[in-house]
């Protein structure tokens, strides 16, 4: 067994893709409408579906905002250089929610970015991963 993909229902799919794919640096990987159930699915990630993966963008033609709940945490993404993504990130309009620096009990360094629907994304320090 092999995790696929995590799912997420967003509120507006061009957005959401601009937000993974222009500032996260995701790809498209595929894209289609379902119009009989009034819903379309993205799936986007660093690579091919068969190598590792991904995520699945849910947009339900009409529902254009969700309610996220207490149950979800986050996605976390290891970054090369959390200080540079975090300014690209910024620089292009996008909310770091938590600053770069070493988490509270810890010396990982870690962000955290929210993206339009407000889903946390984590990210994690490559070089300082092994600290954990």
């Amino acid at each position: 067994m092999r995790l696929l993909h995590t799912m997420l229902r967003v509120g507006d799919l061009e957005r959401s893709l601009a937000f993974y794919t222009e500032m996260l640096g995701m790809q498209l990987l595929r894209r289609k409408d379902y119009p009989g159930g009034r819903f379309t699915l993205a799936f986007v990630g660093y690579g091919s579906e068969q190598d590792q993966a991904v995520l699945e963008l849910t947009h339900n033609w009409d529902t254009e905002a969700y309610t996220l709940g207490d149950a979800y945490g986050h996605i976390a993404l290891g970054v090369d250089d959390i200080y540079a993504t975090c300014s690209v990130i910024t620089e292009k309009g996008g909310r770091v929610v938590r600053e770069p620096g070493p988490m509270k009990h810890g010396a990982t360094v870690i962000a955290f970015v929210e993206d339009p629907d407000g889903y946390k994304v984590e990210l994690i320090q490559m070089s300082s991963r092994a600290k954990v």
